[in-house]
């Protein structure tokens, strides 16, 4: 039993080690000529075994449709729609409650084209969605270009971006080399591993002191204690019990890897569909905290799990008690869960679901080793009572408060201005005012208590609370407030504004800035930032505020802030070749990313970086770091060296 146990631990660090990105279907694209006048563009897919494609125009209310988007046709046109090929399989789908057809194993679509001159241009994408039984891929797309004869005279120049400049000017001449050589330290990642894992840690906690949780932990030690004579076999049970909980739900964070791959954990930060159901999402947690309803899943998986578990025993038998833990606390723990990998997938770090699962895990695992060596303490310990109810109603408006953050990255990566920073600062107040008022026990919930006795610590909570919500208040005429800098929208979508200390950037456009920074003989300083980067916040509202560093960049430099994550639509799309593969860069941001990878090898944002008016470097780029002196030394080094 022990070389099993231990051999699934090796299990989960293997796999953690391994996760990659999956790409279980491969496209080629051709263009057939059949005739002066007729030709056939060919998309030639295989899948990977338990994989499948869906067919053309499916019913509504079921997965993404495979379908072709034409960008640019001049000198011929489509001939009817997108055909498929192939042995299409039709089957009614449980999940979507409606009959559906896909390939397995091989796929063929033709789109017909009419050549109606000598010279034409076809450009555009094949979209498509892969499946299997457990789990669907993010929706990707084949691009094609086809072209015959002279392309410049049919499209114009492809390579000119929103500005009407073309990406192959001296601007954009990569300078990775020459930042090395001033010692080039900046990561690619903006949130460090330890603060995945010590968020995940908190969130254990949180989770520690809901009912579902904390009465169960009595019970699990004194069983273990009793069941066995001697203590030391009684404390190892309980040891691997909370191991067990470790090893369940770092298996939990690995999934949500495995299943949605690396590449939509990067789409996750700004993707307009996912930041709204997370916000959803977060929202419908937080109405199961306040009793509207709960959360649970199937109590026979619990009943099967936990009966497993008494006839298996040994260290197999520990490990489905654990599970059966996970499974009967989910109504309590599934919210802060959710919540949790919402929070850290929008990271872009394909381990960081693991990690933060892993601090949870370690917190949620904590007490039961800790009273198995000391059950002594078990007697002082807190009483299960109302006050746990508390904690959910706690927690519940915690999350309606974050479920805005998504709401308003989504708002801000499409420019909808539904929730710019004065909407968003007025319902915080709301949501942190109503409370405070509830901590102090002004409100009441359905399963709360009758008794009217508020605690002190629940009495200090509840003016904190208030406090914070009146903290908020002068945000409404534009003041900072650098505590909540991470989660608010940023300055400009401030529509009344009584603060004058404010950092704005003269340009959003690279190529345009350049120009002019040139012609002002003026060194540049490029700002990568993102709308739903939380550290970019923080540092213009803590950094760039202090009169010593705004001073500098609004009098020595030419501020340029490019958003690699906005969503609006270059004016044509861009093709790229980049690492071999042909790549569309189809909105602003994807073309100021690219921008951000191919001349300075980064791709995490903030990023600052200092350039002469050739576009060379003038210091090492500088990340996240809330030093003022440091950023001082930062800029007041790249203007010394522009003199020079």
């Amino acid at each position: 039993m022990k070389k099993i146990f231990f051999s699934l631990l090796l299990s989960v660090l293997a796999i953690s080690s391994i996760a990659q990105i999956q790409e279980p279907v491969k496209f080629s694209a051709e263009l057939k000529i059949i005739s002066d006048s007729e030709a056939e563009i060919i998309f030639t897919g295989t899948i990977d075994d338990g994989w499948h494609v869906y067919s053309t125009e499916l019913p509504s209310g079921g997965p993404i449709s495979s379908s072709i988007t034409i960008e640019e046709i001049k000198g011929a046109e489509t001939d009817g729609k997108l055909t498929s090929g192939g042995s299409e399989i039709k089957a009614f789908d449980k999940v979507f409650e409606i009959n559906l057809r896909y390939f397995e194993k091989n796929v063929v679509f033709v789109q017909k084209i009419k050549i109606t001159a000598p010279v034409y241009q076809i450009k555009g994408y094949l979209e498509y969605a892969a499946c299997n039984e457990e789990s669907c891929l993010p929706p990707a797309d084949v691009s094609f270009n086809y072209t015959n004869g002279d392309v410049e005279a049919i499209a114009g120049n492809s390579q000119t971006g929103v500005s009407g400049v073309s990406e192959s000017s001296d601007y954009w001449t990569p300078v990775i080399k020459e930042l090395d050589s001033f010692g080039e330290t900046f990561g690619k990642s903006d949130t460090s591993w330890i603060y995945i894992f010590i968020t995940g840690f908190l969130g254990g906690l949180l989770a520690l002191f809901t009912p579902c949780v904390w009465p169960i932990i009595p019970m699990t030690v004194s069983f273990f204690l009793k069941k066995n004579k001697a203590r030391k076999r009684g404390i190892r049970d309980a040891i691997t019990y909370g191991v067990s909980i470790i090893v369940i739900y770092v298996l939990l964070g690995l999934a949500v890897t495995l299943i949605f791959g690396a590449s939509a954990l990067n789409a996750l930060s700004t993707n307009a569909i996912f930041n709204i159901l997370f916000f959803l999402m977060l929202v419908i947690f937080a109405a199961s905290f306040f009793g509207a309803f709960e959360i649970t899943l199937p109590s026979s998986w619990s009943t099967a799990v936990d009966s497993k578990a008494e006839k298996t025993g040994g260290l197999i038998g520990i490990f489905l008690m654990a599970f059966t833990l996970a499974l009967v606390s989910f109504s309590c723990t599934g919210p802060i869960i959710g919540f949790l990998l919402v929070e850290v997938s929008t990271t872009g770090s394909i381990v960081a679901p693991a990690i933060g699962m892993l601090g949870f895990a370690v917190a949620l695992a904590l007490p039961f080793t800790f009273f198995a060596l000391f059950p002594s303490f078990l007697k002082s310990a807190p009483k299960s009572g109302g006050w746990m109810n508390v904690v959910k109603i706690f927690l519940g408006f915690i999350e309606l408060a974050f479920a805005l953050k998504f709401l308003s990255v989504a708002d801000l990566a499409y420019g909808w201005g539904i929730l710019d920073r004065e909407a968003f600062l007025s319902l915080w107040i709301v949501i942190f005012g109503l409370l405070g008022i509830y901590m102090l026990g002004k409100i009441k919930f359905p399963h709360d208590d009758d008794s009217t006795k508020v605690s002190i610590p629940r009495f200090f909570l509840g003016l904190f609370s208030i406090a914070f919500a009146i903290y908020m208040i002068p945000g409404l005429w534009g003041a900072p407030l650098k505590a909540i800098s991470a989660f608010s929208p940023p300055m400009n979508t401030q529509d009344f504004n009584l603060y004058t200390k404010e950092v704005h950037a003269k340009f959003d456009d690279f190529d345009i800035g350049m120009e002019y920074a040139k012609k002002s003989g003026k060194p540049v300083m490029i700002d990568f930032t993102g709308y739903g980067c939380v550290n970019c916040r923080k540092m213009e509202l803590a950094v760039w505020t202090d009169s010593k560093v705004s001073k500098i960049i609004d009098n020595d430099y030419i501020l340029i802030t490019l958003f690699v994550d906005d969503k609006r639509p270059l004016r044509q799309p861009i093709t790229i070749i980049e690492n071999g593969k042909e790549i569309t860069l189809r909105s602003i941001g994807d073309r100021w990313s690219y921008l951000q990878r191919i001349k300075f090898g980064a791709n995490a944002q903030p990023f600052y970086v200092l350039l002469d008016n050739n576009g060379k470097p003038l210091n090492k780029s500088y990340a996240y770091d809330e030093n003022i002196d440091k950023y001082v030394e930062f800029l007041q080094t790249g203007l010394d060296n522009y003199k020079k």
